[in-house]
């Protein structure tokens, strides 16, 4: 199985550093939580961890972030292959529009080279089936995916990243826009899927970190400069997180004080 070690990462946007230099572990076969106040720099720290972070316009990152010992942002390491290792789901669920159920979670296969249509099909269901959505669509694949509610949609979204067999799965605030219901759902199913591949999710609900992770990283920002920069402040296991911080910043948070 696969995990991650970030060493002295430090995401730019222009010239400006968002976060300070980052150094963590991420454990193999564990869900890790990253949780903090807004602007702090939770989801661009993620967005490295696949190099999605340097798509966004004059956005750039010092620093290692290793994968089973391998540096992804090694010079002659293809992106585009790290995003196939490292899959993200966003915070909005994302079927696309155009596409009917199964051409959404055939999407990457088909982009990988896969074309033959038996093969296809079994990597779609088993897809579907590992994202606890098979059952409920199988005989509607043909389809819109906008045409299923918001949770399906997440999790549909959850399948076509898992179709291409990922070694790790970035989540962004998975359930933001969630009901309920449909939030259990995918915290069940991230519970389940640990099993297979390891997981990393921001996640904006406290109380969401403590149901499902194994690990919690808190960030917060620091204006001490002037200038505000997001800090990595704790990273310890979720029970040690919650129940016994180690840094007055994160008792503060984690009891509402600030944030």
């Amino acid at each position: 199985m696969s995990s991650m070690t970030i060493s002295q990462l430090a995401p730019f946007y222009g010239l400006r550093q968002a976060v300070k230099a980052v150094d963590m572990q991420i454990v193999s076969q564990e869900i890790t939580a990253i949780i903090g106040p807004s602007g702090c720099g939770k989801s661009t720290v993620l967005r490295c961890l696949n190099r999605m972070h340097e798509t966004i316009l004059g956005a750039s990152a010092t620093g290692t972030v290793s994968l089973n010992g391998e540096d992804i942002y090694a010079p002659k390491v293809d992106a585009t292959l790290i995003r196939q290792r490292v899959g993200m789901v966003f915070q909005q669920p994302v079927a696309f529009r155009t596409r009917n159920i199964y051409e959404n979670v055939a999407a990457g296969l088909r982009i990988q080279g896969m074309s033959h249509k038996v093969e296809l099909d079994q990597a779609v269901e088993e897809a579907l089936q590992s994202a606890v959505l098979w059952d409920e669509v199988k005989d509607v694949l043909s389809k819109p995916g906008t045409a299923l509610s918001g949770g399906q949609q997440q999790r549909l979204a959850i399948a076509r990243a898992l179709a291409i067999k990922p070694d790790v799965l970035l989540l962004d605030e998975p359930c933001s826009a969630l009901d309920p219901i449909a939030t259990a759902n995918i915290e069940e199913l991230l519970v389940q899927l640990k099993s297979k591949l390891t997981i990393v999710i921001v996640t904006h609900s406290m109380q969401q970190a403590a149901r499902i992770s194994d690990q919690t990283a808190v960030f917060m920002v620091d204006t001490t400069s002037g200038n505000p920069i997001g800090e990595l402040v704790e990273k310890s296991s979720t029970l040690d997180v919650f129940t016994n911080p180690r840094d007055p910043r994160t008792e503060s948070y984690i009891s509402g004080r600030v944030g």
